[in-house]
């Protein structure tokens, strides 16, 4: 090591261009780099995810679940890499939501689950349709929404011009998985079927069905050859025109006029869209897994001003986009970083006492910078919040090195020495605590990036950028900042100006610094004392610790209030908008201020019974209020709304969605009704014993209304009755019944048949319909059908293959959210029967993972470094004096945590584990030198406090470069800045109050250790001794 240290000092001041030249390299390779990086909000931690969506007209929540939902899940729990598997049923549709484990390709997924899928389509109804596999989560938030309008087309004519024109556009676009339309009403030829007129001619309903079914007919025939030329037979009778349709004969001479009438309409309304008040036509954007927002933004943006261009009767504009946000948040760290560069380098120029110096690691810093963007480009990471985090960050580190160099240049030509051999020797001095403090930061940060899940996936480019960041520094200081400070005149001269400030800064440190060491003599000669101390502190902390409030993501300020309502199953849009139009009366005042610049309303949104409004905020930069605040006093007035449950999302930006302000969880069992009763018994006894749950909703209500007509089999049999006579009678004649598609302008159109209006006003009306049998006799329902009213749930749930009822707990806001999912998991395991159990959904089941991965995190990171530490030093016990300062420094972070009211999430997270490489390199510092003095033949205690003297100058210049290079992030304003703030907390403020500690602890620690160790020296002069006397023996 001490070879290699010579050998590269003097080489950079023997050979100045060509260390130049390599630097020069470094920083080309990442100015190309940036070209070619991707730029996106968080490091690709998308869960590859995969839908499948079905259709099955009619069908009740029991049916979708027993007949459908369980075989398409079984079919794709068979898929290999599968991770978890959840469905819901509803009336009408079921969704399937496949999570594969990370590292799973999204396209070899969703093909094997395509395939899974076609396979189980044999096992299904007949009547169902529309299975469609996405590769997106099909609960996914829409990245940007859209809204058409126009002032000269008919809602009608503006749907069909958006679905036909511009959702496929828009759907071509790379990364984006779906564009679902609402307020979209498709065109529909309606066959309104009079069941009087039905009876009277005695037409069985099968017979109009048939005929119905015959009118796409468009029959390849074949060809054949005709002198010298092929001629291609089709035999096509396709009939699309209304009129034509009613002329068709159903039998004999009774046509379709005779018995229903045919016209072209929109389809019943299954959801609509407002914007400020107006009707219009939503689309929303949602993208793939592991796809670039940012990209689709800037591609969608281009197409829709390409869209608004060439069509003059609609216009199309963007509600909102989440790439404004992502795009303001690296904006804002972009400028932070510069600032924190800034800070950084007056820091320097005050301690070194002149501006000269400060041009060594204003040129060493931007080459780390700019180098480890090519080491970003070439892993595949990208530009993204914890990237551009982890440079912030690295300001501090990457100076550190040339700091240490620099100021013990400084020193040795201050004591007189010429300038290339100051250069020379004072890195060689250094080159062996530069190397371990690298090592060292590197076996932290590294151990990180293979960490399994999803918090490895997101630490591991923090971990790697940073890793690499130091390693490009530590070179540059011991190559490039000794041939610049061999090269630079008048080094150990200082600037006048920036004297008077150190001289006054000095008086001060010498006063504190006098202080400090008689201190620090005091503590080491009371070891009982110190260690009292120690103890308290440490106990301190890990109390502190378990007062910390546990949750993912802070809230962030994302521009966007999102509020989420649902009314009683059952209930018609009718009502929904009801109930949609009282929340946007609250927001209006807010739009009238100038804070909501839009609000934009979907009802309907995935059932009639719910609906999503997004109020848009105005910038961050002219805004007074924060989002947390309006979503505080929103609230307050909606939380107890009658008529609906209101819950207003605030988000994170993990893994895309966005967290709610309440708890998700899923009760397990084998049966629905048992499940729903230790559902309503757990929810009872949560209001009553958690304190933090303020609102229980059991997503298992039976106040959906159903009729369920038995048929007797017998009777049917005895009167001659088909089955599927009674069943196409019930349909047509109860909702609607899609017969067949039609080819009509090249767009698909569902020929659907229903009652006349008028005729069927309610359930009991059904009862008089008349069926024929097999004979042409009139049978009336009412004597085959028993009617049976009952109350059934809407939604039917499962999760990992097992029927489940899934509650939704509002929690106080600012409730700890760990804490409140023990308490939650304890209440669960008293009050549930046996055969039940509980899973976390959404956020607490990812907080719940990742919490015992940032433990093992944790712990790799303390067993690496001691490790390292103990192959550098050559000294089990060196290691042990290192890492006995840890506990204090975390101590010290979880102290700043509590008071200044952060969380513990998971980048205060990614700050403690940074803390750790921190702490050990300003431990190595004192530790190396105290060591470097016992080699000299200096006794424990003088061997300390030399130590000390010597580091405790560069020690508090690097701490106060890394420190205040962490304040532009807790200072930060705008977008992203709760993120920022929490991370720079932990930084700013813990390694301020660990660096304390370490100051104290670690002479304290080599007090109470060091005696009982020899001198990292004596084995080396040990084995010369016995060498030499081999020689001798020899000889």
């Amino acid at each position: 090591m001490k070879d290699l240290g010579n050998g590269l000092t003097a080489l950079g001041v023997r050979r100045p261009i060509l260390i130049v030249v390599v630097n020069f390299l470094i920083m080309l390779a990442g100015l190309a780099a940036f070209l070619g990086v991707d730029v996106r909000e968080l490091p690709n931690v998308d869960r590859p995810i995969v839908s499948v969506r079905a259709v099955y007209e009619g069908a009740s929540p029991q049916t979708m679940d027993a007949e459908v939902t369980s075989i398409l899940e079984n079919a794709v729990a068979r898929v290999s890499g599968l991770r978890s598997i959840e469905s819901s049923s509803e009336e009408n549709n079921m969704r399937l939501r496949a999570e594969f484990r990370p590292g799973v390709d999204l396209n070899i997924a969703a093909s094997d689950v395509r395939e899974a899928v076609s396979r189980a389509e044999r096992q299904l109804p007949e009547d169902v349709d529309q299975v469609l596999v996405i590769k997106a989560d099909d609960d996914a938030r829409d990245i940007i929404q859209l809204s058409a309008y126009s002032d000269t087309l008919s809602k009608y004519e503006l749907a069909e011009r958006i679905e036909k024109d511009v959702a496929p556009e828009l759907l071509s676009i790379d990364g984006v998985a779906d564009v679902p339309l609402s307020g979209d009403q498709p065109r529909v030829l309606r066959v309104l079927v009079d069941p009087a007129k039905l009876a009277a001619n005695r037409i069985p309903i099968t017979d109009i069905v048939d005929t119905l079914r015959n009118t796409r007919f468009d029959v390849p025939a074949g060809s054949y050859k005709s002198e010298g030329q092929d001629l291609i037979i089709r035999a096509y009778a396709s009939v699309v025109d209304p009129e034509e349709i009613e002329r068709l004969h159903v039998r004999d001479n009774i046509r379709i006029s005779d018995i229903a009438n045919v016209f072209y309409a929109p389809m019943e309304a299954e959801s609509y869209s407002l914007l400020n008040g107006r009707m219009v036509v939503g689309l929303g954007i949602i993208r793939q897994a592991s796809s670039n927002t940012i990209e689709i933004s800037t591609e969608v943006k281009k197409r829709i001003d390409q869209i608004n261009e060439r069509a003059r009767d609609y216009t199309i504009v963007t509600t909102s986009d989440d790439a404004d946000y992502i795009k303001g948040a690296l904006m804002e760290v972009v400028f932070t970083l510069c600032f924190a560069m800034a800070i950084v380098l007056v820091v320097i120029a005050v301690f070194l006492g002149q501006w000269r110096a400060v041009l060594i690691p204003a040129v060493t810093m931007p080459i780390s910078l700019i180098g480890t963007l090519a080491a970003i480009w070439i892993l595949g990471f990208s530009i993204n919040l914890i990237t551009l985090m982890a440079l912030v960050l690295a300001t501090g580190l990457i100076v550190d090195d040339a700091i240490v160099v620099l100021e013990n240049i400084q020193r040795l030509r201050s004591e007189g020495r010429e300038k290339m051999a100051a250069a020379v020797i004072g890195t060689r001095q250094v080159f062996f605590a530069v190397i371990a403090t690298t090592i060292t930061l590197v076996s932290v940060f590294l151990p990180i990036a293979f960490l399994p899940g999803e918090t490895g996936r997101l630490f591991r480019e923090f971990g790697l950028v940073l890793a690499i960041a130091v390693v490009i520094s530590s070179f540059v200081a011991v190559t490039l900042c000794p041939m610049m400070a061999s090269r630079l005149p008048h080094l150990s001269a200082t600037n006048p100006y920036i004297l008077k400030i150190r001289n006054v800064l000095n008086s001060i440190g010498c006063t504190l610094g006098e202080w400090y060491f008689s201190s620090l003599k005091t503590l080491i000669a009371l070891p009982l004392l110190a260690i009292t101390a120690a103890i308290l502190i440490a106990a301190g902390g890990v109390g502190g610790f378990l007062m910390l409030n546990q949750e993912l993501m802070p809230r962030e300020d994302r521009g966007a209030i999102c509020i989420f309502l649902t009314g009683p199953d059952g209930a018609s849009l009718a009502y929904t908008d009801e109930q949609a139009r009282k929340v946007e009366a609250v927001l209006q005042p807010y739009k009238d201020q100038g804070i909501i610049t839009d609000i934009y309303s979907i009802v309907g949104r995935w059932d009639k019974n719910r609906a999503f409004i997004v109020g848009t905020l105005k910038d961050w930069e002219t805004r007074a209020i924060s989002e947390q605040e309006l979503a505080s006093n929103i609230n307050a007035v909606v939380s107890d709304m009658p008529g609906a449950q209101v819950r207003i999302l605030q988000g994170g930006g993990f893994g895309g969605g966005g967290g709610g302000s309440g708890l998700e969880l899923a009760v397990l069992g084998s049966n629905y009704e048992e499940i729903a009763a230790a559902a309503d018994q757990l929810g009872d006894a949560l209001l009553e014993r958690v304190p933090e749950v303020n609102d229980v909703r059991v997503q298992f209500d039976t106040s959906q209304p159903e009729m369920l007509f038995n048929i007797d089999r017998e009777k049917a049999n005895d009167l001659n009755v088909q089955m599927e006579r009674i069943s196409q009678t019930l349909r047509v004649m109860v909702d609607r019944y899609d017969v067949i598609d039609l080819s009509v302008d090249d767009q698909a159109v569902p020929v659907m048949m229903g009652p006349a209006r008028g005729v069927i006003d309610d359930a009991g009306d059904l009862l008089s319909v008349f069926v024929t049998n097999t004979n042409d006799e009139l049978v009336p329902l009412s004597a085959l059908i028993n009617v049976q009213e009952r109350g059934v749930s809407a939604e039917l749930d499962r999760h990992g293959q097992r029927r489940a009822v899934e509650l939704d707990l509002g929690i106080e806001p600012g409730a700890p959210l760990g804490d409140t999912m023990a308490r939650v998991s304890a209440v669960a395991n008293e009050v549930l029967p046996p055969g039940h159990s509980i899973i976390f959904l959404g956020e607490a089941a990812t907080l719940q993972e990742t919490s015992y991965e940032v433990a093992l995190t944790f712990v790799i990171a303390l067993l690496v470094v001691f490790l390292v530490l103990a192959a550098q030093f050559e000294s089990l016990g060196s290691a042990v004096i290192v890492i006995f300062t840890v506990p204090f420094g975390l101590a010290a972070a979880v102290f700043v945590l509590l008071v200044t009211g952060q969380s513990l999430n998971l980048y205060s997270q990614i700050g403690l584990v940074m803390l750790i490489g921190l702490m050990t390199k300003n431990a190595i510092l004192l530790v190396e030198f105290m060591d470097q003095k016992r080699d000299e033949g200096l006794d424990v205690p003088d061997a300390i406090m030399e130590g000390v003297r010597i580091r405790l100058r560069p020690v508090v210049m690097t701490v106060l470069s890394t420190v205040l290079g962490a304040l532009p992030l807790v200072l930060g304003a705008g977008p992203g800045s709760e993120a920022r703030s929490t991370i720079g907390w932990v930084i700013f403020g813990g390694l301020g109050l660990s660096t304390l500690f370490t100051l104290y602890f670690a002479p304290l620690g080599y007090s109470l250790i060091a005696p009982h160790l020899k001198p990292r020296a004596h084995a080396g002069r040990e084995l010369e001794k016995q060498l030499l006397n081999a020689q001798k023996e020899a000889s």
